[in-house]
């Protein structure tokens, strides 16, 4: 998970954020992100979503599984209990 701890920390940077700036908008301590960055924390799923939207990009590009920066293409849908498909 090299590739996950670098990518943070330099889009973070990239940015001109503190990981104090960041945990904040995460909802975590500035400890927290911190072990995020250095892998000694799993970073929790919703967090990894956030980043990818926040940073316009994709999970994928966060995780190190490719190299492309662009976020895939996101249809918009607005699922209600009338029209949520089936389980």
């Amino acid at each position: 998970m090299l590739k996950l701890q670098l990518r943070l920390r330099d889009l973070r940077e990239d940015n001109d954020m503190s990981q104090a700036e960041m945990a904040k908008l995460l909802g975590c301590s500035q400890q927290t992100y911190s072990r995020y960055e250095s892998h000694t924390t799993e970073i929790p799923l919703e967090s990894l979503i956030f980043l990818a939207d926040y940073y316009d990009t994709s999970v994928d590009y966060l995780l190190g599984i490719t190299e492309i920066t662009e976020p895939y293409p996101r249809k918009k849908r607005n699922l209600t209990v009338k029209n949520r498909p089936d389980r």
